[in-house]
């Protein structure tokens, strides 16, 4: 039980804020909830998240602005929820700065199981077979969490950063959306390859001098993503 931990759920319909509350609050962790967006800024300002759960159909400010707003102001692992699969809801809410995402209606046991997946790597320290490399113009530390690119530090999120930390761990080799899915975000079933194509999409444009020519992070046609040596 993650004693402590606090989850921020932002929800405009009652009942279903209620029935996410009772079942996060089963699995013990505190929480917070928010009905709109602004409320849902107020709360993060006043009492910062471990994880934060973000409705993407909200009045007033959307889930989008929601996220982009917070994600410029933390890393905290953000779970975008759609009541639509389609692929610009769930590309945008990614692009916005998400995480990971959950189509409604979803099974209580899956929203834990996201959100304990989330808590590990949040919480996970870097192995130090990887302390330093050096490819081209990018020097990447996972020991520090620090990537330098020309000797200037790049801000990533936690999961591009575990996403090239993970492609670095031996350049060249391409690995599939799958095994990226299981490593970078710890899921153990088989998950949606767009969350990886996204990721891989902002992270070139951090990395890349041209994202759309990409000199690093390169794209195998068919099999994945590997880190150009």
């Amino acid at each position: 039980m993650d004693v402590g931990t606090k989850i921020l759920t932002v929800e405009d319909d009652e009942r279903i804020r209620q029935a996410v509350t009772l079942a996060l609050e089963e699995e013990g962790w505190d929480v917070i909830e928010a009905g709109t967006g602004e409320s849902a800024l107020e709360q993060f300002t006043a009492t910062p998240a471990d994880v934060v759960l973000i409705d993407i159909m909200l009045p007033g400010i959307d889930g989008f602005e929601v996220c982009r707003s917070i994600r410029r102001a933390s890393d905290v692992p953000i779970i975008m929820v759609t009541a639509r699969a389609d692929t610009h809801d769930v590309v945008a809410g990614l692009e916005a700065g998400a995480d990971d995402y959950l189509t409604k209606p979803f099974a209580p046991k899956e929203l834990s199981a996201r959100i304990r997946a989330m808590l590990r790597r949040a919480r996970s320290t870097e192995p130090g077979e990887l302390e330093r490399i050096k490819i081209g113009e990018l020097e990447i530390s996972a020991d520090e969490g620090l990537v330098l690119k020309s000797g200037e530090e790049l801000h990533l999120t936690k999961t591009e950063f575990k996403l090239l930390v993970e492609l670095a761990s031996q350049p060249g080799k391409v690995f599939s959306r799958e095994v990226l899915l299981e490593r970078v975000w710890g899921y153990d079933y088989f998950g949606d390859g767009r969350l990886v194509d996204v990721h891989v999409r902002r992270l070139r444009t951090k990395v890349e001098s041209d994202p759309a020519s990409p000199r690093y992070v390169v794209t195998s046609r068919g099999l994945g993503y590997k880190l150009q040596p």
